[in-house]
């Protein structure tokens, strides 16, 4: 019997290597689109701007599918979409699939965020740290492979064909058997009264959270080969393990944060990680040797690992408003910083140096770090709030 958290990671999974495979082809569909990188980047804003749009309207139509009906289309239809990529004419195309693509994922993001919590609710454990370590797990193995497959050169209309059939196919038996869990009784209201999710005052602390583990991931991940390169003039393999032990550890922290967060707390977990980031974004903008960046780039990845989705299940667990508009709302934030913060921090690498772009950060870090303290509770997790749960499989 499959647990009900396993069929949410295998969404997170999926989903990640979906996009990590669009990622890996991106110069061979550049060069099939004829567009410069410009142009693009330009393309790529599709999915940034259906992800805010699904954000901001789509708490309350997800809450009348449900989990599964959402998970079918926000799981499945994205890989379709990006298997049509390398056949489509123009980039303007592109950017109406892309558009499309980021509708979905938008919604993605609430329908499983707000999942995770009930089943959190349901069973009185922890998994959405686990959830999010999947993401990542799912990114960097499609990434690791896409890399090889490119190179052996396998087409990459055949390669997203493969990897649409491989989602539809096993994801869609995985989903096919989710059920919804319970909505938990807080008091929160209803979602069709809360139609434009939006951060309120009282949600701010957390966007911060999110905003600084958000900032980071993007500094770590985009601009480490570059940094590496540039600061240091290593070789290339050596350039590149700043980003691979970014991600390992993220994703490695990620896969075992829960049971840390349970004995300890979110506030306590939290602090120790955002310190963590700060002392490894230091280390980065000041490291006068390549051993010590990538210190750094370790630190950093471990250190942002845990805290967005931290920042995800507390959102959830508000009662000022129904918990799928405070995740939309909250993944605005994060989205915006996520898509806007590799490009800002290039104009600091830009017309500063590379090295500022990282010391930079350091003061949302400590904003975030505070933030974090008064924003995070202390409990372990809630109590069940219905009657105990029955076995949920040998696996759960």
């Amino acid at each position: 019997m499959i647990a009900p958290q396993h069929r949410i990671y295998a969404c997170f999974f999926f989903f990640a290597v979906t996009t990590g495979a669009l990622m890996a082809r991106l110069p061979d569909i550049q060069a099939h689109l004829d567009v410069t990188k410009a142009e693009l980047g330009l393309t790529m804003i599709g999915m940034a701007i259906g992800s805010l749009i699904s954000l901001t309207l789509g708490a309350p139509v997800i809450e009348r599918l449900g989990f599964r009906t959402t998970a079918f289309f926000t799981t499945l239809t994205p890989a379709i979409l990006f298997a049509t990529i390398p056949w489509l004419p123009s980039a303007p195309a592109m950017f109406a699939v892309l558009f499309v693509v980021g509708l979905l994922s938008g919604a993605l993001e609430i329908n499983l965020n707000v999942e995770i919590d009930r089943l959190e609710a349901q069973t009185g454990r922890r998994f959405m740290n686990r959830a999010h370590g999947f993401w990542s797990v799912g990114f960097f193995i499609t990434a690791l492979f896409g890399a090889v497959i490119r190179q052996s050169g396998l087409s990459a209309a055949l390669h997203m064909g493969l990897v649409a059939l491989i989602v539809v196919l096993v994801g869609g038996y995985l989903i096919y058997g989710a059920t919804n869990a319970p909505k938990p009784v807080r008091g929160d209201g209803d979602a069709d009264h809360h139609r434009f999710a939006f951060p309120t005052l009282a949600l701010l602390p957390l966007c911060l959270i999110g905003f600084a583990a958000f900032l980071v991931e993007g500094a770590g991940i985009d601009w480490s080969a570059i940094y590496m390169g540039e600061v240091f003039a290593v070789e290339p393999f050596v350039g590149g393990m700043g980003l691979t032990l970014f991600a390992f550890f993220m994703a490695l922290m990620r896969l075992t944060a829960d049971p840390i967060v349970t004995r300890y707390g979110p506030r306590n977990v939290a602090m120790v990680m955002l310190a963590f980031a700060s002392l490894g974004a230091l280390l980065v903008g000041i490291a006068p040797s390549p051993e010590l960046a990538l210190l750094g780039f370790a630190l950093m990845g471990a250190g942002c690992s845990a805290v967005y989705p931290l920042a995800v299940s507390a959102a959830a667990q508000r009662t000022d408003r129904p918990a799928a508009v405070n995740v939309a709302a909250l993944g605005q934030v994060s989205f915006v910083v996520f898509f806007l913060a590799p490009p800002l921090l290039g104009f600091v690498a830009e017309f500063i140096d590379i090295r500022a772009s990282y010391l930079v950060c350091l003061p949302l870090l400590l904003a975030g770090l505070w933030a974090s303290s008064f924003a995070l509770g202390t409990h372990k997790v809630e109590t069940p709030l219905h009657m105990p749960p029955e076995p949920i499989g040998p696996n759960g």
